[in-house]
């Protein structure tokens, strides 16, 4: 399984960007997924992770309602729209799947890795 993710990008703070991350390999249908981030000098945290129906569990502290996460099954990716950014959503975004549907936010129990898309958001 391989995960490609993209969309990152220096913004503005207030603006918007929408991160995609494409899946090959595996069983993308039936596979959780999630995006989680890691600014410098921080832990990586879990920012949302949806399941492979669509319920969703987001990071209230982190998302405050400017996020939201979606997949496309039939394209085999995963989406992450990010409103509202402000300079603490700065960070490399990376996108993570598992090999079966159980939702999870710890990084631990996510198999695959994408590469990380770098996010900044300054003024």
């Amino acid at each position: 399984v391989q995960l490609q993710a993209s969309g990152g990008g220096s913004v503005l703070p207030g603006t918007s960007l929408k991160l995609s991350c494409a899946v090959s390999g595996g069983t993308f249908s039936v596979s959780s997924m999630g995006w989680f981030r890691q600014g410098s000098g921080k832990e990586r945290e879990y920012v949302a992770v949806i399941g492979p129906g669509g319920g969703t569990v987001y990071n209230k502290d982190v998302v405050k309602g400017r996020f939201t996460i979606s997949r496309d099954n039939s394209r085999r990716t995963l989406f992450l729209q990010m409103n509202s950014l402000t300079p603490e959503d700065t960070g490399v975004y990376f996108c993570a799947a598992r090999s079966d549907r159980d939702i999870y936010v710890e990084a631990k129990k996510y198999e695959y890795w994408g590469q990380g898309t770098e996010v900044t958001v300054s003024s």
